[in-house]
């Protein structure tokens, strides 16, 4: 008999929910079969067998939460048809990792087309950068593997509908995501001093650049053009000169980062995730694009790993994509500073003494106050609007 049991789910990360079991009692398994999938507070998880068997029992139902060692079920190695088969692996000979299928709908980038007041960094709807809420998350354990959040019923956590008179009122489980994200955004707000200064960009530098390069970016490189990396670019660069912005505090000391994590934050179908890209001052303008989107597309297909979540020095969200002009983005602790990008719209200004139509972006950085001061930051968020308004710039800054 071998149990199987809730596993390392990664640094911080204690507790799970069962989202969906896959077997039933009575079912033989092979090796590396899934058995079930595991809800975390940032992405979903697949549990296989390691060894063929029979499933006599299982032990927790759907919806409940487990936490790591619990026992989830137990497996007859002798079982009807079963033969030891385990390979080489951590020993439990419970359970390994199986990459979860990916679907063979491949997400169009967007590069290809440049949209004239919007930049789209993410192929769908449900995997745009969005407003960010978000937390670090630790490396991954090599037991599990990632699922698709869309494959799991949520109608196992509704209620029946209440009347109310005329009036009806339906009752939805949140799920460990968005139990974090609440969670988070109350910690963020309680936990620093966050305060958010504005500026904004004329992007008609930018937007001529793409224009003029995106087709032999597009043959060079296979990737389009966007704005995103820009700002990257541009973010780190503002980064070096103002390093307490790539900073975080621990307990008494501040801890300055002479690397860069670049946090984006994407709204995916079940909640806001935020992939990073590591070393990102290490990477050109193409290696920059396909990370951007490769994420955008694991975040469609519900394949971000733990470790692609984990970390981040800095974050950049883009409510843009969903059309909006202004708002406040939220710090993503341990974070000290996150940068928001908003919809570009065409709007009348000044130049030269005339006024002329450009097309224009808000820019907000939300910062934490406590090791970043005011000064710092509106100098900050100048030095991406210089950057951006010049990008031949970044070229000088390497």
């Amino acid at each position: 008999m071998s149990n199987i049991v809730v596993p390392e789910l990664g640094e911080s990360v204690v507790e799970a929910r069962i989202a969906r079991w896959l077997k039933k009692p009575g079912d033989q398994v092979e090796v590396g079969e899934p058995l079930v999938e595991l809800e975390t507070e940032k992405t979903n998880l697949e549990l296989s067998a390691e060894k063929r068997g029979v499933i006599t029992s299982i032990a927790r139902k759907e919806g409940e939460d487990v936490k790591i060692g619990e026992l989830l079920a137990v497996v007859d190695e002798n079982g009807a048809g079963a033969t030891s088969a385990a390979p080489a692996g951590n020993g439990s000979g419970a359970a390994a990792a199986k990459p979860a299928p990916t679907s063979d709908k491949v997400a169009p980038t967007t590069g290809s087309a440049v949209a004239p007041t919007s930049d789209t960094l993410a192929p769908t709807s449900e995997a745009k950068l969005a407003p960010t809420t978000d937390e670090r998350i630790a490396p991954t354990s090599n037991k599990l593997a990632p699922t698709s959040e869309a494959k799991v019923a949520p109608t196992r956590d509704k209620l029946a509908p209440t009347k109310i008179g005329d009036r009806t009122e339906e009752r939805v489980r949140m799920t460990k995501r968005r139990q974090t994200i609440a969670r988070r955004l109350v910690e963020a707000q309680q936990t620093a001093a966050m305060l958010t200064t504005f500026n904004e960009a004329d992007m008609t530098a930018i937007m001529a650049l793409r224009e003029r390069r995106k087709e032999s970016f597009k043959k060079e490189f296979g990737v389009g053009l966007g704005i995103a990396s820009f700002f990257v670019k541009a973010s780190i660069a503002a980064l070096r000169a103002f390093p307490a912005l790539n900073a975080e505090i621990q307990g008494d000391e501040i801890v300055y980062k002479h690397y860069f994590d670049i946090g984006m934050a994407v709204g995916a179908e079940g909640g806001l995730v935020v992939p990073v890209i590591r070393d990102a001052d290490r990477m050109n303008f193409p290696q920059m694009e396909i990370a951007i989107r490769e994420f955008a597309k694991k975040a469609t297909d519900g394949t971000l790993t733990l470790e692609d979540l984990r970390g981040g020095t800095f974050t950049i969200t883009n409510g843009g994509v969903f059309g909006s002009l202004m708002s406040t983005p939220i710090l993503n602790p341990p974070q000290v500073a996150i940068l928001g990008l908003h919809k570009i719209q065409d709007r009348v200004v000044p130049v030269n003494g005339q006024p002329v139509i450009r097309p224009m972006m808000y820019l907000a950085l939300s910062y934490d106050h406590r090791i970043v001061d005011g000064r710092e930051a509106v100098q900050f968020l100048v030095k991406v609007k210089d950057y951006v308004e010049d990008p031949g710039n970044l070229l000088l800054e390497g």
